[in-house]
């Protein structure tokens, strides 16, 4: 069955939609083999499907007997709602913030209260995403039921205390969504669903996220900066809301963690001592059970680090199923360091230097000899990313907020060569969730607003966060890209819809004609990216016109391909294109 790589380019971190590359066939040939294995398959499927339903994922011990009904949401304004002393309002920028307070169990069941909209509102993105991918009933029951199968003593590795608030946040999730699982059982499977996908990195679909730091000298003003983008693509609808929130739990330390509503996990945030963490997928073997969940171990960090050793502690206590570095900035040690850990090992990487460099591949002692990092520094595009972000940072010592917010944007390849727009060789790939700014020792934030990591960068200081005075409207902010106001931007959206309109036709079969006309104004909307010629490509095979398929895949290859990986699914590509042709011209001199 046919490998999709790249869906709208660096596709979802998720799980799902990597087996849906694998498990939806792109062509009649493998449509044909389908219908021959569909009664098996439906089998199995049914026998998954009920499968996910018969495991048993134990309530976490609540001692209270409050509901949602136990809250009264009271709206204050446009967008701006409160439970108590809990608040969810929207800013000018568009970006939801919420302030949280409590127990586990009731700051749960608040958060709930408060973005039950927006919860289900990514809910329906993200499942609609799914079954945009996979149109099958019956994969979609296999898919379901080997999740629940993976995910079915997940539980045992998430503590308690986030166990509760799951729990309740999970009261307030949408009844539509019955049908795939309870909805205490989706939201857990959904903060597994992140590390899965990169578990899966061998189906040549990676997350490449790219972070850094500076101190003294590297840094305008001696003082720790951290910067990092959040590649991760969901689609446009799925990324529209996103959620910054202010935790002040009963136990712990008070943070801010910036991602999208029903993730309680962390992705990137800073605590209010200073402590930040983000996370940079690596390459992992495929594991055989799921453990914890690398944004509950970050979340974990957030709420009880102080300090390195403190952050390094939790990660060495926690059993975890998938490679991912965690780069740690802490104000009271002035420093950063990256945390890398995989299922069987762990080490903390220092550079020895006033910079940090974080992409997706390892650079501890511990991993220099690892055979799965070695592979994935020589045939992903991660050591791309490092060169480039090396060679900016050399460029604009000393860094401020301005400058790493530029860095960030490059869209760029080594030595300033234009590779086209969304090549994954360059630090803005256009699909970034977010891109964020850390000033630990001043415990400032900058959090991009949409789109990508492009729309305008605003400012939060946690002390007067925590002091009742957010003001993300102060002079600090770092304006737009100006790339956001060029005719290339709007090319590049230009490009984006129609490649979306192929990729539908190519994995769900959506009747999409490109006509002569349409097929050089894609090409012109992006005449230097790869993935332009991969998709005419796809295009063409998939209307069966095998010449035209393989002449734009040979021209794919001329261009700068992100990795040896993406260079060798297209030359697949080439070779299951004249392989099928090889068949039809048999099956005709045969008749």
């Amino acid at each position: 069955m046919a490998l999709i790589v790249n869906f709208d380019h660096k596709t979802t971190a998720h799980f799902y939609l990597r087996i849906a590359f694998i498990m939806w066939p792109t062509n009649k040939i493998a449509r044909s083999v389908l219908k021959a294995l569909s009664i098996f398959l439906l089998v199995i499927g049914i026998l998954f499907g009920l499968f996910l339903w018969r495991i048993n994922l134990p309530a976490p011990k609540i001692e209270s007997n409050k509901t949602p009904e136990s809250y009264k949401r009271v709206q204050l304004g446009k967008d701006h709602y409160a439970v108590g002393n809990c608040w969810l309002k929207k800013n000018k920028h568009g970006i939801w913030e919420m302030y949280l307070e409590g127990a586990p169990y009731e700051r749960g069941l608040i958060y709930g209260v408060l973005s039950k909209e927006l919860m289900e509102k990514q809910e329906v993105h993200f499942v609609g995403q799914i079954k945009e991918l996979i149109p099958s009933s019956m994969f979609l029951q296999v898919l379901k039921g080997f999740v629940g199968w993976f995910n079915r003593d997940i539980y045992k590795y998430i503590p308690e205390e986030n166990q509760q608030e799951i729990y309740g946040v999970s009261k307030s999730f949408s009844d539509q969504f019955n049908y795939i699982a309870p909805k205490y059982y989706r939201i857990m499977n959904y903060h597994a669903a992140h590390d899965i996908g990169h578990a899966l990195a061998d189906m040549n679909v990676v997350v490449g996220c790219t972070s850094f730091a500076v101190k003294n000298g590297l840094s305008s003003d001696s003082t720790l900066l951290i910067a990092r983008n959040f590649d991760f693509y969901m689609g446009d609808a799925f990324a529209e809301d996103k959620l910054i929130v202010f935790m002040k739990p009963d136990k712990g330390y008070k943070f801010a963690s910036y991602s999208w509503a029903g993730l309680t996990g962390v992705v990137s945030g800073m605590n209010e001592k200073g402590v930040t963490v983000t996370l940079n997928a690596s390459k992992s073997d495929v594991p055989f059970t799921a453990k914890e969940p690398i944004s509950i171990l970050a979340r974990e960090i957030l709420q009880y680090a102080s300090n390195i050793e403190e952050a390094t502690k939790i990660a060495e206590r926690s059993e975890t199923f998938v490679s991912e570095s965690l780069l740690i900035g802490s104000a009271a040690d002035k420093k950063a360091v990256i945390i890398e850990k995989s299922p069987q090992k762990m080490d903390v990487y220092e550079s020895g230097k006033d910079y940090l460099i974080c992409a997706n591949h390892y650079q501890g002692s511990t991993f220099t000899s690892d055979s799965v990092n070695i592979k994935n520094i020589a045939t992903s595009d991660s050591k791309a990313r490092f060169d480039r972000m090396t060679q900016l940072m050399e460029r604009s010592y000393p860094l401020d907020v301005n400058e790493a917010a530029a860095i960030l944007r490059d869209k760029n390849g080594i030595d300033d060569k234009f590779i086209g727009y969304g090549n994954a060789k360059s630090l803005n790939q256009l699909i970034a969730h977010h891109g964020i700014l850390f000033k630990p020792e001043q415990k400032e934030m900058w959090i991009s607003t949409p789109p990508y990591q492009l729309g305008a960068f605003i400012h939060y200081n946690l002390n007067d966060v925590f002091a009742g005075k957010i003001n993300a409207e102060s002079a600090q902010i770092i304006s737009a890209d100006p790339f956001l106001k060029s005719p290339d931007y709007r090319k590049f959206e230009a490009f984006k819809e129609t490649r979306s309109k192929i990729n539908k036709l190519v994995i769900m079969g959506i009747p999409f004609e490109l006509t002569p006309a349409a097929e050089q104004s894609f090409i012109a909307n992006n005449p230097k990216s790869y993935v332009t010629y991969v998709s005419l490509g796809d295009y063409f095979k998939a209307k069966e016109d095998t010449d035209k398929a393989v002449s734009y895949y040979q021209q794919a290859l001329k261009m700068d391909v992100a990795s040896v990986r993406e260079a060798e699914g297209i030359k697949q590509k080439i070779l299951d294109v004249e392989k099928g042709k090889r068949s039809g011209l048999h099956i005709k001199l045969n008749n």
